[in-house]
Protein backbone atom coordinates (compact mmCIF):
# COMPACT_ATOMS: atom_id res chain seq x y z
CA UNK A 1 0.00 0.00 0.00
CA UNK A 2 2.80 2.17 0.83
CA UNK A 3 3.92 2.80 -3.02
CA UNK A 4 0.68 4.12 -3.57
CA UNK A 5 -0.26 6.26 -1.07
CA UNK A 6 0.78 6.47 2.56
CA UNK A 7 -0.58 6.63 6.35
CA UNK A 8 -1.90 8.55 8.83
CA UNK A 9 0.87 9.62 11.11
CA UNK A 10 -1.05 9.13 14.36
CA UNK A 11 -4.35 7.77 15.75
CA UNK A 12 -5.57 11.34 16.61
CA UNK A 13 -4.93 12.47 13.04
CA UNK A 14 -6.57 9.61 11.64
CA UNK A 15 -9.85 10.59 14.15
CA UNK A 16 -9.96 14.51 13.00
CA UNK A 17 -9.53 13.20 9.32
CA UNK A 18 -12.98 10.66 9.97
CA UNK A 19 -14.34 13.39 11.88
CA UNK A 20 -13.91 15.98 9.20
CA UNK A 21 -14.99 13.55 6.71
CA UNK A 22 -18.32 12.88 8.49
CA UNK A 23 -18.81 16.30 9.93
CA UNK A 24 -20.12 18.05 6.68
CA UNK A 25 -22.79 19.63 5.64
CA UNK A 26 -25.25 16.71 6.91
CA UNK A 27 -24.48 18.32 10.77
CA UNK A 28 -25.16 22.19 10.20
CA UNK A 29 -27.24 22.69 7.18
CA UNK A 30 -29.72 19.10 7.16
CA UNK A 31 -29.43 17.82 10.82
CA UNK A 32 -30.99 21.22 12.91
CA UNK A 33 -34.32 21.45 9.96
CA UNK A 34 -34.89 17.42 10.10
CA UNK A 35 -34.77 17.91 14.02
CA UNK A 36 -36.74 20.86 13.95
CA UNK A 37 -39.58 18.86 11.15
CA UNK A 38 -39.83 15.58 13.46
CA UNK A 39 -40.53 17.01 17.16
CA UNK A 40 -36.65 18.01 18.40
CA UNK A 41 -35.91 15.93 21.44
CA UNK A 42 -37.85 12.70 20.37
CA UNK A 43 -35.60 12.61 17.34
CA UNK A 44 -32.50 13.28 18.96
CA UNK A 45 -33.13 10.04 21.14
CA UNK A 46 -34.02 7.77 17.94
CA UNK A 47 -31.16 9.49 16.49
CA UNK A 48 -28.48 8.66 18.78
CA UNK A 49 -29.53 5.15 19.30
CA UNK A 50 -29.51 4.76 15.51
CA UNK A 51 -26.06 5.84 15.90
CA UNK A 52 -25.15 3.14 18.23
CA UNK A 53 -26.73 0.32 16.93
CA UNK A 54 -26.40 0.76 13.19
CA UNK A 55 -23.72 4.06 12.37
CA UNK A 56 -20.78 2.63 14.34
CA UNK A 57 -21.61 -0.55 13.26
CA UNK A 58 -21.17 -0.18 9.79
CA UNK A 59 -18.74 2.10 10.23
CA UNK A 60 -16.19 -0.15 12.00
CA UNK A 61 -17.05 -2.73 8.90
CA UNK A 62 -15.74 -0.34 6.65
CA UNK A 63 -12.48 0.96 8.30
CA UNK A 64 -12.00 -2.94 8.85
CA UNK A 65 -12.15 -3.67 5.11
CA UNK A 66 -9.84 -0.53 4.40
CA UNK A 67 -7.12 -1.81 6.59
CA UNK A 68 -7.01 -5.07 5.62
CA UNK A 69 -6.96 -4.27 2.01
CA UNK A 70 -4.71 -0.76 2.30
CA UNK A 71 -5.65 0.01 -1.07
CA UNK A 72 -8.82 1.75 -2.98
CA UNK A 73 -12.13 0.40 -2.29
CA UNK A 74 -12.65 -2.41 -4.60
CA UNK A 75 -9.30 -3.77 -4.18
CA UNK A 76 -9.57 -3.67 -0.57
CA UNK A 77 -12.35 -5.88 -0.79
CA UNK A 78 -11.19 -7.84 -3.27
CA UNK A 79 -8.31 -9.15 -1.37
CA UNK A 80 -10.46 -9.48 1.81
CA UNK A 81 -13.01 -11.20 -0.24
CA UNK A 82 -10.72 -14.41 -1.81
CA UNK A 83 -9.15 -14.27 1.48
CA UNK A 84 -12.34 -15.45 3.10
CA UNK A 85 -12.75 -18.12 0.27
CA UNK A 86 -15.82 -15.77 -1.29
CA UNK A 87 -16.07 -14.33 -4.93
CA UNK A 88 -14.61 -11.67 -6.27
CA UNK A 89 -17.72 -10.06 -7.50
CA UNK A 90 -18.29 -9.01 -3.91
CA UNK A 91 -16.27 -5.84 -5.69
CA UNK A 92 -19.29 -4.32 -5.76
CA UNK A 93 -19.20 -3.28 -2.47
CA UNK A 94 -16.01 -1.59 -3.36
CA UNK A 95 -17.22 -0.03 -6.53
CA UNK A 96 -20.57 1.35 -5.11
CA UNK A 97 -18.83 3.69 -2.88
CA UNK A 98 -16.30 5.24 -4.98
CA UNK A 99 -19.42 6.04 -7.82
CA UNK A 100 -21.58 7.49 -4.96
CA UNK A 101 -18.96 9.02 -3.23
CA UNK A 102 -17.83 10.93 -6.77
CA UNK A 103 -21.57 11.91 -8.06
CA UNK A 104 -22.25 13.43 -4.08
CA UNK A 105 -19.66 15.38 -4.33
CA UNK A 106 -20.37 16.98 -7.70
CA UNK A 107 -23.67 18.89 -6.33
CA UNK A 108 -22.06 19.06 -2.84
CA UNK A 109 -19.49 21.47 -4.02
CA UNK A 110 -22.55 23.55 -5.56
CA UNK A 111 -23.75 23.58 -2.08
CA UNK A 112 -20.44 24.55 -0.18
CA UNK A 113 -20.24 27.20 -3.04
CA UNK A 114 -23.39 28.80 -1.65
CA UNK A 115 -21.75 29.01 1.84
CA UNK A 116 -18.84 30.48 0.64
CA UNK A 117 -20.78 33.17 -1.49
CA UNK A 118 -22.44 33.55 2.12
CA UNK A 119 -19.46 33.77 4.15
CA UNK A 120 -18.39 36.90 2.01
CA UNK A 121 -22.23 37.84 2.34
CA UNK A 122 -22.34 38.04 5.89
CA UNK A 123 -18.53 39.56 6.42
CA UNK A 124 -19.79 42.55 3.83
CA UNK A 125 -22.92 43.53 6.04
CA UNK A 126 -25.36 42.08 2.79
CA UNK A 127 -27.49 40.68 6.06
CA UNK A 128 -27.98 43.85 7.88
CA UNK A 129 -31.21 45.27 7.76
CA UNK A 130 -32.96 42.87 5.28
CA UNK A 131 -36.30 41.70 5.19
CA UNK A 132 -37.25 38.34 4.34
CA UNK A 133 -38.15 39.04 1.26
CA UNK A 134 -34.76 40.94 0.62
CA UNK A 135 -32.98 37.91 1.88
CA UNK A 136 -34.96 35.69 -0.37
CA UNK A 137 -33.95 37.79 -3.21
CA UNK A 138 -30.27 37.50 -2.18
CA UNK A 139 -30.55 34.08 -2.42
CA UNK A 140 -32.28 34.11 -5.81
CA UNK A 141 -29.98 36.03 -7.48
CA UNK A 142 -27.09 33.57 -6.39
CA UNK A 143 -29.34 31.05 -8.51
CA UNK A 144 -29.85 33.01 -11.34
CA UNK A 145 -27.06 32.72 -13.41
CA UNK A 146 -24.86 29.78 -13.95
CA UNK A 147 -21.76 32.48 -13.47
CA UNK A 148 -21.66 32.80 -10.15
CA UNK A 149 -22.50 29.65 -8.88
CA UNK A 150 -19.80 28.08 -11.43
CA UNK A 151 -17.33 30.64 -9.40
CA UNK A 152 -17.77 29.87 -5.61
CA UNK A 153 -17.95 25.96 -6.60
CA UNK A 154 -15.28 26.28 -8.48
CA UNK A 155 -13.01 27.57 -5.45
CA UNK A 156 -14.28 24.31 -3.55
CA UNK A 157 -13.47 22.29 -6.33
CA UNK A 158 -9.85 24.01 -6.35
CA UNK A 159 -9.15 23.89 -3.01
CA UNK A 160 -10.22 20.17 -3.03
CA UNK A 161 -7.98 19.23 -5.82
CA UNK A 162 -5.02 21.10 -4.44
CA UNK A 163 -4.86 19.74 -0.85
CA UNK A 164 -5.55 15.94 -2.15
CA UNK A 165 -2.83 16.04 -4.35
CA UNK A 166 -0.59 17.00 -2.01
CA UNK A 167 -0.69 13.17 -0.55
CA UNK A 168 -1.74 11.75 2.74
CA UNK A 169 0.12 13.47 5.24
CA UNK A 170 1.48 16.31 3.61
CA UNK A 171 -2.23 17.09 2.33
CA UNK A 172 -5.21 15.79 3.72
CA UNK A 173 -3.66 15.13 7.40
CA UNK A 174 -2.59 18.96 7.45
CA UNK A 175 -5.30 20.09 6.29
CA UNK A 176 -7.62 18.62 8.99
CA UNK A 177 -4.96 19.21 11.78
CA UNK A 178 -5.53 23.12 10.82
CA UNK A 179 -9.39 23.38 9.68
CA UNK A 180 -10.84 20.49 12.47
CA UNK A 181 -9.56 22.78 15.57
CA UNK A 182 -10.91 25.63 13.57
CA UNK A 183 -14.71 24.13 13.04
CA UNK A 184 -14.60 23.74 16.61
CA UNK A 185 -13.55 27.15 17.95
CA UNK A 186 -15.95 29.13 15.65
CA UNK A 187 -18.95 26.42 16.80
CA UNK A 188 -18.39 26.98 20.14
CA UNK A 189 -18.14 30.61 19.70
CA UNK A 190 -21.47 30.67 17.87
CA UNK A 191 -23.33 28.57 20.53
CA UNK A 192 -21.85 31.05 23.07
CA UNK A 193 -23.05 34.39 20.97
CA UNK A 194 -26.50 32.36 20.69
CA UNK A 195 -26.52 32.06 24.25
CA UNK A 196 -26.22 35.43 24.76
CA UNK A 197 -28.04 36.76 22.32
CA UNK A 198 -31.06 34.10 21.78
CA UNK A 199 -33.66 32.20 23.32
CA UNK A 200 -31.11 29.63 24.32
CA UNK A 201 -33.56 27.98 27.49
CA UNK A 202 -36.12 27.49 24.54
CA UNK A 203 -33.74 25.92 22.20
CA UNK A 204 -32.54 23.50 25.03
CA UNK A 205 -35.70 22.34 25.58
CA UNK A 206 -36.57 21.75 21.98
CA UNK A 207 -33.60 19.50 21.83
CA UNK A 208 -33.60 17.77 25.05
CA UNK A 209 -37.08 17.26 26.38
CA UNK A 210 -38.78 14.75 24.32
CA UNK A 211 -42.06 14.66 23.03
CA UNK A 212 -42.59 11.56 21.26
CA UNK A 213 -46.04 12.77 20.04
CA UNK A 214 -44.61 15.25 18.11
CA UNK A 215 -42.33 11.66 16.56
CA UNK A 216 -44.10 10.23 13.43
CA UNK A 217 -42.96 6.63 12.21
CA UNK A 218 -41.92 8.27 9.16
CA UNK A 219 -39.62 10.70 11.46
CA UNK A 220 -38.01 7.80 12.98
CA UNK A 221 -37.37 6.10 9.89
CA UNK A 222 -35.40 10.03 8.81
CA UNK A 223 -33.17 9.50 12.19
CA UNK A 224 -32.27 5.95 11.21
CA UNK A 225 -31.49 7.17 7.50
CA UNK A 226 -29.14 10.33 9.02
CA UNK A 227 -27.68 8.70 11.30
CA UNK A 228 -26.57 6.49 8.96
CA UNK A 229 -25.62 9.33 6.05
CA UNK A 230 -24.44 11.74 8.35
CA UNK A 231 -21.40 9.58 9.54
CA UNK A 232 -20.30 9.21 5.40
CA UNK A 233 -20.88 5.15 5.32
CA UNK A 234 -21.28 3.91 2.04
CA UNK A 235 -19.37 6.74 0.39
CA UNK A 236 -15.85 5.08 -0.05
CA UNK A 237 -14.32 7.49 2.28
CA UNK A 238 -14.20 5.39 5.47
CA UNK A 239 -12.68 2.33 3.58
CA UNK A 240 -10.28 4.62 2.30
CA UNK A 241 -9.28 6.34 5.40
CA UNK A 242 -9.29 2.93 7.50
CA UNK A 243 -6.73 2.05 4.33
CA UNK A 244 -4.29 4.79 5.55
CA UNK A 245 -4.41 3.32 9.54
CA UNK A 246 -1.78 3.33 11.48
CA UNK A 247 -0.61 -0.58 12.99
CA UNK A 248 -2.06 -0.80 16.20
CA UNK A 249 -5.16 1.50 16.19
CA UNK A 250 -8.26 0.22 17.88
CA UNK A 251 -11.41 -0.08 15.36
CA UNK A 252 -13.50 -0.09 17.75
CA UNK A 253 -12.53 2.95 19.85
CA UNK A 254 -11.71 5.36 17.44
CA UNK A 255 -14.89 4.22 15.61
CA UNK A 256 -17.06 5.62 18.79
CA UNK A 257 -15.08 8.45 19.19
CA UNK A 258 -15.90 9.35 15.69
CA UNK A 259 -19.39 8.97 16.14
CA UNK A 260 -19.39 10.58 19.22
CA UNK A 261 -17.84 13.96 17.63
CA UNK A 262 -20.02 14.05 14.47
CA UNK A 263 -22.61 14.01 16.56
CA UNK A 264 -21.49 16.27 19.24
CA UNK A 265 -21.01 18.96 16.16
CA UNK A 266 -24.39 18.01 15.40
CA UNK A 267 -26.17 18.94 18.65
CA UNK A 268 -23.74 21.95 19.07
CA UNK A 269 -24.91 23.35 15.57
CA UNK A 270 -28.39 22.99 16.91
CA UNK A 271 -27.66 24.64 20.05
CA UNK A 272 -25.99 27.51 18.04
CA UNK A 273 -28.99 28.05 15.50
CA UNK A 274 -32.24 27.16 17.23
CA UNK A 275 -31.26 30.03 19.76
CA UNK A 276 -31.52 32.30 16.83
CA UNK A 277 -34.55 31.01 15.36
CA UNK A 278 -36.48 30.72 18.29
CA UNK A 279 -35.51 34.68 19.19
CA UNK A 280 -36.49 36.17 16.13
CA UNK A 281 -39.86 34.18 15.91
CA UNK A 282 -38.85 32.19 12.73
CA UNK A 283 -40.20 28.35 12.41
CA UNK A 284 -38.03 25.52 13.79
CA UNK A 285 -39.04 23.28 10.89
CA UNK A 286 -38.51 25.83 8.08
CA UNK A 287 -37.17 22.70 5.92
CA UNK A 288 -33.87 23.63 4.01
CA UNK A 289 -34.07 27.03 3.32
CA UNK A 290 -33.14 27.21 7.22
CA UNK A 291 -29.88 28.10 6.65
CA UNK A 292 -29.96 29.99 3.78
CA UNK A 293 -32.63 32.27 3.81
CA UNK A 294 -34.19 32.02 7.71
CA UNK A 295 -30.78 32.60 9.44
CA UNK A 296 -29.31 35.64 7.07
CA UNK A 297 -32.46 37.42 8.54
CA UNK A 298 -32.01 36.93 12.36
CA UNK A 299 -27.95 37.46 11.58
CA UNK A 300 -28.92 40.93 9.78
CA UNK A 301 -31.00 41.88 13.16
CA UNK A 302 -28.85 40.82 15.89
CA UNK A 303 -25.88 42.84 17.71
CA UNK A 304 -22.92 41.83 15.69
CA UNK A 305 -24.65 40.67 13.09
CA UNK A 306 -22.24 40.58 10.63
CA UNK A 307 -19.40 39.41 12.46
CA UNK A 308 -21.35 36.35 13.34
CA UNK A 309 -23.44 35.90 10.02
CA UNK A 310 -20.22 35.85 8.34
CA UNK A 311 -18.53 33.61 11.05
CA UNK A 312 -21.15 30.81 10.78
CA UNK A 313 -21.17 30.77 7.37
CA UNK A 314 -17.51 30.36 7.26
CA UNK A 315 -18.15 27.62 9.55
CA UNK A 316 -20.23 26.03 7.25
CA UNK A 317 -17.63 26.18 4.40
CA UNK A 318 -14.80 24.37 6.84
CA UNK A 319 -17.11 21.54 7.67
CA UNK A 320 -18.28 20.91 4.05
CA UNK A 321 -13.93 21.02 2.78
CA UNK A 322 -13.27 18.68 5.03
CA UNK A 323 -16.12 16.89 4.03
CA UNK A 324 -14.86 17.24 0.17
CA UNK A 325 -11.22 16.28 0.81
CA UNK A 326 -12.68 13.02 2.09
CA UNK A 327 -15.12 12.34 -0.65
CA UNK A 328 -12.54 12.77 -3.66
CA UNK A 329 -9.63 10.94 -2.17
CA UNK A 330 -11.33 7.30 -2.85
CA UNK A 331 -11.33 8.49 -6.71
CA UNK A 332 -7.78 10.04 -6.24
CA UNK A 333 -6.62 6.68 -5.17
CA UNK A 334 -8.52 4.56 -7.54
CA UNK A 335 -6.80 6.83 -10.35
CA UNK A 336 -3.25 5.95 -9.18
CA UNK A 337 -3.65 2.25 -8.48
CA UNK A 338 -5.30 1.56 -11.34
CA UNK A 339 -4.13 3.96 -14.02
CA UNK A 340 0.04 5.27 -13.13
CA UNK A 341 -1.05 8.63 -12.62
CA UNK A 342 0.76 10.45 -10.45
CA UNK A 343 -0.64 11.84 -7.49
CA UNK A 344 -1.38 15.15 -8.59
CA UNK A 345 -2.98 14.12 -11.61
CA UNK A 346 -5.33 11.88 -9.93
CA UNK A 347 -6.27 15.06 -8.38
CA UNK A 348 -6.18 17.55 -11.06
CA UNK A 349 -8.00 14.89 -13.45
CA UNK A 350 -10.60 14.25 -10.85
CA UNK A 351 -11.41 17.77 -9.87
CA UNK A 352 -12.15 18.53 -13.16
CA UNK A 353 -14.33 15.50 -13.56
CA UNK A 354 -16.25 16.45 -10.53
CA UNK A 355 -16.37 19.95 -11.89
CA UNK A 356 -17.66 19.19 -15.14
CA UNK A 357 -20.57 16.88 -13.81
CA UNK A 358 -21.36 19.87 -11.00
CA UNK A 359 -22.53 21.79 -14.14
CA UNK A 360 -25.26 19.80 -13.98
CA UNK A 361 -26.46 20.46 -10.54
CA UNK A 362 -25.34 24.35 -11.67
CA UNK A 363 -27.69 24.80 -14.64
CA UNK A 364 -30.31 22.67 -12.71
CA UNK A 365 -30.47 25.48 -10.22
CA UNK A 366 -30.70 28.03 -12.27
CA UNK A 367 -33.48 26.63 -14.08
CA UNK A 368 -31.96 25.31 -17.21
CA UNK A 369 -34.94 23.83 -19.58
CA UNK A 370 -32.73 21.02 -20.29
CA UNK A 371 -31.50 19.90 -16.66
CA UNK A 372 -35.27 18.76 -16.38
CA UNK A 373 -35.00 14.99 -17.15
CA UNK A 374 -38.54 13.34 -17.52
CA UNK A 375 -38.32 9.74 -15.64
CA UNK A 376 -41.63 7.68 -15.83
CA UNK A 377 -45.56 8.76 -16.19
CA UNK A 378 -45.65 12.77 -15.62
CA UNK A 379 -42.98 12.72 -13.29
CA UNK A 380 -40.02 15.12 -14.01
CA UNK A 381 -36.68 15.84 -11.67
CA UNK A 382 -33.80 17.99 -12.36
CA UNK A 383 -30.66 16.71 -12.79
CA UNK A 384 -29.87 18.32 -9.79
CA UNK A 385 -32.60 16.42 -7.53
CA UNK A 386 -31.90 13.21 -9.58
CA UNK A 387 -28.14 12.84 -8.83
CA UNK A 388 -29.57 13.33 -5.12
CA UNK A 389 -32.38 10.93 -5.41
CA UNK A 390 -30.07 8.23 -6.48
CA UNK A 391 -27.78 8.93 -4.43
CA UNK A 392 -29.28 9.33 -1.20
CA UNK A 393 -32.24 7.31 -1.37
CA UNK A 394 -30.68 4.82 -3.79
CA UNK A 395 -26.94 3.65 -3.32
CA UNK A 396 -26.41 4.97 -0.12
CA UNK A 397 -28.82 2.65 1.69
CA UNK A 398 -27.93 -0.40 -0.73
CA UNK A 399 -23.90 0.27 -0.04
CA UNK A 400 -24.85 0.02 3.67
CA UNK A 401 -26.64 -3.00 3.35
CA UNK A 402 -24.16 -4.38 1.46
CA UNK A 403 -21.52 -4.09 3.86
CA UNK A 404 -23.04 -5.03 6.47
CA UNK A 405 -24.15 -8.77 4.60
CA UNK A 406 -20.37 -9.35 3.71
CA UNK A 407 -18.61 -8.21 6.46
CA UNK A 408 -21.04 -9.76 8.87
CA UNK A 409 -21.75 -13.08 6.92
CA UNK A 410 -19.12 -13.52 3.84
CA UNK A 411 -15.89 -12.47 5.87
CA UNK A 412 -14.21 -15.45 7.42
CA UNK A 413 -15.06 -14.94 11.45
CA UNK A 414 -11.12 -15.59 12.51
CA UNK A 415 -10.12 -12.39 9.93
CA UNK A 416 -12.84 -10.15 11.11
CA UNK A 417 -11.91 -11.11 15.10
CA UNK A 418 -8.63 -10.60 14.19
CA UNK A 419 -8.75 -7.32 12.78
CA UNK A 420 -11.51 -5.74 15.10
CA UNK A 421 -9.33 -7.15 18.31
CA UNK A 422 -11.87 -6.28 20.80
CA UNK A 423 -13.48 -8.40 23.48
CA UNK A 424 -15.73 -11.43 22.58
CA UNK A 425 -18.88 -9.78 23.91
CA UNK A 426 -18.44 -6.60 21.90
CA UNK A 427 -17.27 -9.19 18.62
CA UNK A 428 -20.16 -10.43 19.55
CA UNK A 429 -22.87 -7.47 19.49
CA UNK A 430 -21.16 -5.89 16.34
CA UNK A 431 -21.54 -9.05 13.97
CA UNK A 432 -25.69 -9.01 15.73
CA UNK A 433 -26.20 -5.57 14.68
CA UNK A 434 -24.57 -6.11 11.21
CA UNK A 435 -26.34 -10.12 10.64
CA UNK A 436 -29.86 -8.46 11.93
CA UNK A 437 -30.28 -5.23 13.27
CA UNK A 438 -28.72 -2.91 10.61
CA UNK A 439 -29.80 -4.83 7.15
CA UNK A 440 -33.69 -5.02 8.62
CA UNK A 441 -33.88 -1.03 9.28
CA UNK A 442 -31.94 0.09 6.24
CA UNK A 443 -34.59 -1.99 4.14
CA UNK A 444 -37.15 -0.22 5.85
CA UNK A 445 -35.17 3.15 5.37
CA UNK A 446 -35.28 2.10 1.81
CA UNK A 447 -38.23 1.27 1.17
CA UNK A 448 -39.34 4.27 2.64
CA UNK A 449 -37.27 6.75 0.87
CA UNK A 450 -38.13 4.99 -2.72
CA UNK A 451 -42.01 5.42 -1.61
CA UNK A 452 -42.69 1.69 -1.10
CA UNK A 453 -43.20 2.31 2.46
CA UNK A 454 -45.38 4.55 3.86
CA UNK A 455 -45.84 5.43 7.67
Amino acid sequence: MSEYHGRWSNRFTYILAATGAAVGLGNIWKFPYIMGENGGGAFVLVYLACIALIGVPVMMAEVMIGKYGRLAPSKSVIKLARDSGRSSAWRVTGWGGVIAGFLILSFYVVIAGWAVAYTWYGFTGSFTGRSADEIGQLFSNLNASPYPLLGWSGVIVLGTSIVVGKGVQKGLEKAVNYMMPILFVLLTIMVLYAANTGEFAQAVRFMFEPDFSKLSWNGVLIALGHSFFTLSLASGIMIMYGAYLPEGTSLVKTSVYIALMDTLVALMAGLAIFPVVFANGLPAGAGPGLIFQSLPIAFGQMPLGSLFGGSFFLMVVVAAFTSSIALIESSVAWLVEHRGLLRWQAAALAGFAIWLVSLLTVFSLTGAEWSVVSLWGDIKMSYFDLLDYITANIMLPLGGLIISVFTAWAVKEEISRKMLDTEPALYLLWQTCLRYIAPVAIMLVFLNLIGVLDL
